[in-house]
């Protein structure tokens, strides 16, 4: 992700583009279990195992449920929005990401943007990409938790989910949860200046230029700074995940982001928004290193095969 004269250059637009794709593709088919599992914990709350009660590792009964209820297809519930989803999600996002943090560097020559101008160009990225995916991002939501619903019709796949949403809740259905998730830009805001902090200080004990860092100091800058960024914005994603899995069924129990927050806090307390965190973190760590470590390495890669035209060197 570094601001190089190419990323000026459509061939180095292209690699940003592919690179954020086949990153974050990566990602989410490693992790798609537990992306299911954090969803209906942020839903529904903490589940009941065979036993009755919640006893032992919480997170592999539940992979265990989920596999002996719903088989191998349960496991991967949304997989096929969430991909969908962040094709176009990583790659505008490394790629506006990349364009703004060029356009606020003012002629710095060594590229490395202050904190403020980090969170500038990070959030905005982060708003063009949210507002691009969310229809997708509330199918994803719905195909996850609908494996606990026998009450409703189900979403076949992916496309006649969005069908069904439009027709039977219009854009608004498409675009629920889109306030809180707009809030979320606020992880990214964090995320990626701390990321970049992170890689700089790496770059300076080993005496070499950021964007020569091996896949083990780019691994070690995005975990820490997913954790992070997770653990200060999570209530957010509770929120988001039950204004988006609501339509799914006739009670409504939610009228907006201001009336969700009050009853999830009145109803649980604190800790009701930050239901399925731990799992969320067990996640969210592993694929920020693999999608952000992947971007590294692939991006490196299609420059070398797609090196950008000859810029003029600046001393």
């Amino acid at each position: 992700m570094s601001s190089e004269a190419h990323a000026h250059n459509s061939k180095g637009l292209l690699c940003n583009a592919g690179a954020g794709a086949a990153a974050g593709v990566l990602a989410a088919t490693f992790v798609c279990p537990l992306d299911v599992i954090k969803t209906r914990f942020q839903v529904h709350g903490l589940p009941q195992l065979a036993s009755g009660s919640v006893k032992g590792s919480l997170i592999v009964g539940s992979l265990e449920q989920i596999f002996h209820k719903e088989g191998l297809r349960g496991m991967y519930r949304g997989l096929a929005p969430t991909v969908l989803a962040l094709l176009p999600n990583w790659a505008v996002y490394f790629t506006v990401y990349d364009q703004l943090k060029c356009l606020l560097c003012n002629g710095d020559e060594s590229h490395h943007l202050s904190l403020g101008a980090n969170m500038i160009a990070a959030s905005g990225a982060g708003a063009a990409t949210t507002i691009a995916t969310n229809p997708l991002w509330v199918v994803k939501t719905r195909l996850q938790t609908q494996g606990t619903r026998t009450s409703v019709v189900l979403y076949r796949s992916t496309l006649s989910a969005l069908r069904r949403i439009f027709h039977e809740e219009g854009i608004r259905g498409l675009y629920s949860g889109l306030v809180p998730a707009l809030a979320g830009i606020s992880h990214v805001a964090i995320q990626f200046p701390t990321y970049e902090t992170i890689k700089f200080y790496l770059a300076n004990q080993d005496s070499k230029a950021v964007d020569k860092l091996g896949a083990r100091d780019v691994a070690i800058a995005s975990s820490v700074s997913k954790i992070f960024a997770s653990t200060l914005t999570y209530p957010h994603e509770v929120v988001r995940s039950r204004l988006q899995e609501q339509g799914h069924h006739s009670e409504k129990r939610y009228s907006g982001v201001i009336d969700c927050v009050r009853k999830v806090f009145q109803q649980e307390g604190l800790p009701g928004f930050y239901r399925g965190c731990a799992t969320n973190l067990l996640r969210t760590t592993p694929a920020a290193a693999i999608t952000f470590t992947s971007f590294e390495m692939i991006h490196r890669f299609l420059v070398s095969l797609f090196p950008p035209d000859p810029q003029p060197h600046i001393l």
